[in-house]
């Protein structure tokens, strides 16, 4: 994730979408890598907090193990691409493939208002590289009036994909109005995509607003998500308008469960952990968190 830039939200917030993500990732993981043109096959989602030898705690957005033995590192940009920005993926990557030995890919996919990202960075014999993914050819408005055009009977799990990602597209309507739109659609029930589906869908549209929109937007989409059930679970573990010490406490507790699995090298059971809630609550009970 990127580092704290001057206007950016406070770190809590950002533990905070760390954690969304890692909820939705295994949901749309292969779908959202074709809709990226990425066609290698995802086998799981992989561990995205890697323990430096500072004992510096790196949160990276997500990662893939994918099929063909690689990790795919995926990081969210709306802001371009900066040299700083390259030297920290690479920073990501070195760490990753040094503790788990495996080799890693990163993409940045960048919003449509990143006109040219950089994606190279050359530093003494070394040329450091990532792949850029533009969704600047998906148009947002074009997107939802052809949604709109559908019944809920004949909205499937792949019409909704791009709702997740419409944050990221071109068009004229503000990002706020779209996450708003988002939430409305995923209100509804539809065939062939149960609650649980919507829930993690729900995490990712939230993740994406704490990320690109300011604290007024941001307090609008909260006010929108109340009556869904992704709502009523920010209300119960205290991170509803204001209440800053509940983010504080849940980004903590998960961080310090983070750090015991990593160490005990229980890599399965943070895998299962990140898109369980139950699961991890009963980790923590286990480990006195």
């Amino acid at each position: 994730m990127p580092e704290r830039k001057e206007g950016h939200k406070p770190d809590d917030y950002l533990h905070l979408e760390d954690m969304a993500m890692k909820t939705a990732a295994q949901f749309f993981g292969e779908e959202m890598l074709r809709y990226l043109g990425i066609h290698e096959k995802p086998l799981r989602v992989a561990p995205t907090e890697v323990v430096h030898l500072e004992a510096r705690q790196m949160y990276e957005d997500f990662n893939y193990e994918m099929e063909n033995g690689e990790w795919y590192h995926f990081e969210f940009e709306s802001d371009g691409i900066l040299a700083a920005d390259l030297r920290r993926f690479r920073e990501y990557e070195a760490a990753t493939s040094r503790v788990y030995g495996v080799p890693v890919t990163t993409f940045v996919v960048c919003s449509a208002g990143v006109r040219e990202p950089l994606s190279e960075l050359k530093e003494g014999i070394n040329t450091y590289r990532v792949r850029v993914v533009m969704l600047k050819k998906q148009d947002a408005d074009l997107m939802f009036q052809m949604l709109s055009r559908k019944s809920a009977a004949e909205i499937r799990k792949q019409d909704l994909l791009p709702v997740l990602m419409s944050p990221l597209m071109s068009g004229e309507m503000p990002q706020k109005e779209r996450i708003l739109r988002g939430v409305g659609y995923l209100r509804e029930n539809y065939t062939g995509v149960g609650e649980e589906e919507l829930n993690k869908m729900q995490a990712v549209l939230y993740a994406l607003a704490v990320k690109f929109l300011n604290e007024t937007e941001l307090k609008e989409i909260k006010e929108a998500m109340v009556m869904t059930k992704l709502g009523q679970m920010l209300v119960d573990d205290g991170i509803e308008m204001g209440i800053e010490k509940g983010i504080e406490k849940g980004t903590e507790r998960m961080r310090k469960l983070t750090k015991i699995l990593l160490d005990k090298k229980r890599y399965e059971e943070l895998e299962k952990a990140a898109g369980d809630s139950e699961y991890c609550e009963q980790l923590m009970e286990r480990y006195k968190i």
